[in-house]
């Protein structure tokens, strides 16, 4: 595992423990998988447009991907594709989609083919799509900016905020060149098994706007930093204030979200801490003490990062074991419980 963290605005913890890989030992500078930790850059990069002036987020995704409107999606707007409101979560044929799974440009087709789940009226309904959603604001982001959108993110994220380690693609060259410090992720529902993706060459070069970021925990969390200080990290400015506020307020609230089966509150684009609903974490949450704002996102049953501007805490966390999605929040919760316990910051009243 991996552990960032910065307080005040000063990194007081980057550190890791166990295998990387067979026989390598993990480092703080390690590449890891985000998964859907990838989603909080998508959606920084879908408000660097907004704030701009070169999109709305009320209009419908339509209206800049006109092939997206078939099968009774031409109403589902920017923001609810941002809060997973539109109804469009799953594909013909394939009852998951493991991230890297199908070729982008065939993934796009067979979104824009996908139907409206019957019976679902956008913004009435509440169901985390985690990989369609996604993969569409990317290529909104190609359409309305012009750059590749790893290029696109690469240009006004990654390099503004000196993530200089961090990636939405490997080609075989860098994977060859970063060797040893890039981990191989493991399914550990029982005996540990390499996923076979993760000992490729080619099996990080599909850009994927739903999860196929990588890079070290140190990196990951200056991005939830500049978020919780408004947009801005060691005098780069990626967001305006106004643009941050609009990202990370609660906008989807007291809606039981159809896929994870409990109530989960969203901005856009992040996942808004929603403890207060069971008196525990929900899935992917920020442990027993984050502020009632904490902001963030999870990746698929190995990571979490997130933002807690009343403590003025931004974490980062990443384990290369996937247990499934209970054990996974049996793992991750406990410790980030235990890290503001150790900091004697955020107790619940």
């Amino acid at each position: 595992m991996q552990l960032a963290v910065w307080r005040n605005g000063v990194p007081v913890a980057s550190i890791a423990e166990g295998i990387a890989r067979p026989g390598v030992a993990m480092t703080d500078a390690s590449l890891v998988p985000w998964f859907s930790g990838t989603k909080l850059v998508t959606a920084t990069a879908v408000m660097q447009l907004w704030d701009r002036g070169r999109l709305d987020l009320a209009r419908p995704v339509a209206a800049y991907i006109p092939e997206f409107g078939a099968h009774g999606k031409e109403t589902i707007t920017v923001a609810q594709v941002l809060m997973h409101t539109g109804g469009f979560r799953y594909l013909r044929g394939s009852d998951e989609l493991f991230i890297g799974g199908i070729p982008p440009q065939e993934l796009l087709a067979r979104i824009y083919d996908a139907p409206r789940e019957d019976g679902w009226v956008p913004g009435e309904r509440a169901g985390y799509h985690p990989v369609t959603g996604f993969h569409v604001l990317g290529e909104l982001v190609r359409r309305l900016d012009g750059r590749a959108f790893e290029d696109f993110v690469a240009e006004e994220i990654f390099e503004p905020l000196g993530m200089a380690d961090s990636w939405l693609a490997l080609t075989p060259e860098r994977v060859r060149a970063y060797g040893e410090r890039i981990v191989v992720m493991h399914d550990t529902t029982g005996a540990p098994r390499p996923i076979p993706r993760f000992e490729t060459e080619t099996g990080f070069g599909w850009v994927e706007p739903s999860g196929s970021g990588i890079g070290p925990m140190r990196d990951l969390v200056r991005l939830a930093e500049a978020l919780r200080r408004g947009g801005e990290l060691d005098g780069e400015r990626i967001l305006s204030e106004r643009a941050v506020v609009q990202m990370t307020q609660r906008r989807r609230a007291g809606m039981r979200d159809e896929t994870f089966g409990m109530v989960m509150d969203w901005g856009l684009g992040v996942m808004v801490n929603s403890w207060q609903y069971q008196h525990k974490p929900a899935f992917y949450g920020y442990g027993d003490h984050a502020g009632a704002d904490a902001f963030g996102h999870g990746g698929r049953q190995s990571s979490v990062v997130f933002a807690d501007p009343a403590n003025g805490l931004s974490v980062a966390f990443a384990a290369n074991g996937m247990p499934g999605e209970p054990a996974n929040h049996r793992r991750t919760q406990p410790v980030l419980t235990a890290l503001y316990e150790d900091l004697e910051i955020g107790q619940v009243t």
